[in-house]
């Protein structure tokens, strides 16, 4: 047999992507890390030359990856117990070090219990699977992640058991609560807790207030979950992410380690009953292999500096750096959305623009994620800058002064 056929088609699927603007750049390669220093934080170098560029569209938010206790970690446990589990965690593919990295992250978020997957989008379809059912009505943010979305569908929810509500829209997500018909049985409102492309935050404790208003006409009531990815670690006071920055808990917290932890792999955080259903139904849990002992041992080391006063100087120097760049934009008259996360965006409201700018940055030694439509609306176009704990007052400085030319 010949892929001829199939790939003709596969092409003109691609070609059409490529008009309508949505075909993704080819993919750069990054084949040098050079380590910071007291005067600039770290540079990367890119294949095919030696030109070195700071990165500004990392969600590595505590710039833990590098760390030497990470490093060290993953070694002593991969020496002791090899590169891969050899089995899914049903066939005596779970090891210790499993074991040990949920117990840590149900600990540092304050949940009784935590179940780790591959990554978080593995995750959110994994908790769709468990908790759904045919009279399982779905609320959620109109920006949600689009493992969210994913877990929907995968989760079978019709469109009848589905409502959207407009971002951060507290009247229309009590609206939709008030429409769910009389044969519900529980409600799920499902929300990210750091919006990815703004960099704003779900009102967590309005969520709260309005679920717990209206839970009781549901047999099993309403469940809120908050994906976490870009809080955890790099937001709240401590690094508790969303949750703590509103002073409010979700019933169900999804996290990553990929991001502020550095490393690899997700989580859902719940009650022990939930993670045990988690255990017993999810497909992306059940039906594969899981994180290396390596990744486990190096999430695990990266919690504990979270959690240590190593940690928190990392999450103030990432906090003063956030606050450096976003009132640096406000001198220059740019037009960013508020908030302390550090992700920040700066709305150009033009895709030729955009492009250009984000293409000035490059030449200047400065990656930078450029979303122009269908990615964002139209007339929404942004450049999405992510700080880092590693970035240095000079390297904010040195971004902020291209800028303004």
């Amino acid at each position: 047999m010949s892929l001829d056929s199939l790939d003709q088609s596969l092409k003109k699927e691609i070609d059409d992507l490529q008009a309508e603007g949505r075909a993704k750049r080819p993919e750069r390669i990054i084949t040098g890390y050079v380590p910071g220093d007291n005067g600039h934080g770290p540079r990367y170098l890119l294949d095919g030359g030696r030109k070195e560029f700071l990165r500004l569209n990392s969600n590595s938010y505590l710039s833990l990856s590098h760390h030497p206790a990470l490093i060290a970690a993953a070694e002593e446990a991969g020496r002791e117990f090899g590169a891969g589990p050899g089995a899914v965690r049903f066939i005596d593919g779970t090891y210790r070090h499993h074991r040990a990295l949920e117990e840590r992250i149900a600990s540092f978020t304050g949940k009784p219990a935590a179940k780790i997957f591959n990554s978080a989008y593995t995750a959110n379809c994994g908790l769709a699977l468990t908790i759904g059912t045919g009279k399982t009505r779905w609320i959620g943010d109109q920006l949600n992640h689009n493992s969210i979305i994913r877990a929907m569908r995968i989760a079978g929810v019709p469109p009848e058991n589905k409502g959207i509500y407009r971002h951060n829209d507290m009247d229309a997500l009590e609206l939709l609560l008030e429409q769910a018909g009389t044969d519900t049985q529980r409600v799920i409102v499902i929300f990210d807790g750091i919006f990815s492309m703004r960099g704003d935050h779900a009102p967590m404790e309005r969520i709260q207030e309005i679920a717990a208003k209206h839970s009781p006409r549901f047999r099993d009531g309403i469940i809120t979950v908050v994906d976490d990815s870009h809080g955890i670690g790099a937001y709240g006071a401590t690094g508790r992410g969303t949750p703590e920055f509103c002073g409010t808990a979700a019933d169900i917290l999804v996290g990553t380690f990929g991001k502020a932890f550095g490393v690899n792999g997700g989580f859902i955080a719940a009650s022990e009953t939930v993670i045990e259903a988690v255990r017993q139904k999810a497909d992306t849990y059940i039906y594969t292999n899981p994180l290396s002992v390596a990744d486990c041992a190096a999430a695990h080391k990266a919690i504990d500096i979270c959690d240590s006063p190593e940690g928190l100087a990392l999450l103030q120097n990432l906090h003063e750096r956030t606050r450096q760049f976003r009132e640096g934009l406000a001198h220059l008259g740019k037009e960013t959305i508020a908030g302390p996360h550090p992700i920040v965006p700066l709305l150009i409201r033009d895709t030729a623009a955009t492009h250009a700018l984000v293409g000035r940055l490059f030449d200047a030694g400065i990656l930078a994620a450029g979303l122009t439509f269908p990615v964002v609306p139209q007339g929404e176009e942004t450049i999405r800058f992510q700080i880092n704990a590693a970035h240095r007052e000079t390297d904010i400085g040195m971004v902020l002064d291209i800028l303004s030319r």
